[in-house]
């Protein structure tokens, strides 16, 4: 098995960040380079796994690192996908987000349900949000 390297990343490029949101099968607006752009200039905290220095997976998020953290994207290429990537993520996330005096959420995509549920993550059941249109 491929050694897989974790890190925290000041900066993601846009042609790796879709590169993997493709090869994972998330619904994210990749075909708008701009937007992605932005998505990544103002997130503070983006986590990476890499294997023979390919980007496989990331994290990315927006903190105050003291109480609140929310966990924007979780992407982790199908081909890696069993590894333990993704919640070895999740796991620095809330620890470099402030451990646990920070609440770390997310907004599951609807066919990763079965992935929070299984390693396991605790599932809210206060939660509000406005839709975005696009």
């Amino acid at each position: 098995m491929v050694e897989t390297v974790y890190a925290r990343e000041d900066f993601l490029g846009a042609d790796e960040y879709i590169a993997v949101v493709r090869a994972s099968g998330l619904n994210r607006p990749v075909d708008d380079r701009g937007r992605v752009e932005r998505m990544l200039a103002h997130a503070n905290l983006i986590l990476t796994a890499r294997q023979d220095g390919k980007l496989v997976g990331f994290a990315r998020s927006l903190t105050d690192f003291c109480f609140c953290c929310y966990l924007s994207d979780l992407a982790v290429d199908r081909a890696c996908q069993g590894q333990g990537i993704g919640k070895h993520l999740i796991e620095e996330t809330r620890k470099q987000a402030g451990g646990a005096q920070t609440t770390t959420l997310l907004l599951s995509a609807p066919g990763a349900l079965s992935f929070y549920r299984a390693i396991p993550m605790p599932q809210a059941d206060n939660c509000f949000l406005y839709r975005r249109s696009a």
